[in-house]
């Protein structure tokens, strides 16, 4: 696939940067925005793998940092779900603008959530796609529980975050704290591909089952077998494209 450099406005008026993978050669079907993991980055091979997969289908993807991230401006820790599913739109409307409304969007982990609540606000989004997704944003106390004490107490606290040091506020919590997803996922009205490993530690296969039940048709479900929260099997990765390219031919313009 051939990748161009990119950059646009985020939420909070930083620069994110991004990557637009597209096909070596021929047409592009249809444009796609991808949303990374917790803390991860655009460039985590896994994407890379699944990006690759999609491109060879003739698809174009946008991948990009959320604002305090990867290559992206901004301070992590003045971020938030709510923030981050704002930069997904903003991503969104640039590829609307210089080359076709994404009519898919695919999310890994909480960037899974991250485009369930946006999809209802893009007109052009005919598919999602959830990779190890959790059925609630909440599903992240689980890994700020030890602090969160410290966090009320303090305003905020250095958290390790697959160990990385990141300094989570007391708004981040807050936020975590008022989202809804289960509604999300029953207006979601767009097509549905729920991808989850009955091996992931992380974020358990129950999770999937979770969003499935509350989801309404057209949804699927395909099991991961064996493979690991981030994908790092190339092989894993790059079945996912493979399978998501052919799961959405139906519902593309």
């Amino acid at each position: 696939m051939k990748s161009e450099k990119l950059s646009f406005a985020g939420s909070q008026g930083h620069r994110l940067m991004a990557r637009l993978d597209r096909p070596a050669s021929g047409e592009i079907r249809a444009w796609a925005l991808f949303a990374h993991c917790f803390t991860c980055s655009k460039n985590l091979k896994p994407i890379l793998n699944i990006n690759r997969a999609l491109a060879a289908a003739g698809f174009g993807i946008l991948r990009f940092d959320f604002t305090g991230l990867g290559e992206s401006e901004g301070e992590f820790s003045d971020t938030n779900f709510t923030s981050n599913v704002e930069d997904l739109l903003l991503a969104a409307r640039f590829v609307a603008e210089y080359y076709t409304a994404p009519q898919l969007l695919i999310g890994h982990s909480l960037g899974g959530s991250a485009v369930i609540q946006a999809a209802g606000q893009l007109p052009g989004c005919r598919a999602v796609v959830t990779i190890a997704t959790p059925y609630e944003p909440q599903h992240l106390n689980r890994v700020l529980d030890r602090k969160r004490a410290e966090i009320e107490r303090e305003g905020e606290a250095r958290v390790s975050i697959a160990g990385r040091p990141f300094t989570i506020k007391k708004q981040f919590l807050e936020d975590l704290d008022r989202q809804n997803l289960d509604r999300h996922i029953r207006d979601l009205g767009r097509a549905l591909l729920i991808f989850h490993s009955p091996a992931d530690t992380t974020v358990g296969v129950d999770n999937a089952a979770q969003i499935f039940k509350a989801a309404r048709h057209p949804k699927s479900f395909i099991s991961l077998d064996r493979a690991d929260h981030l994908l790092l099997e190339e092989n894993s990765a790059q079945y996912v494209g493979r399978l998501i390219a052919a799961w959405v031919e139906p519902y593309l313009d």
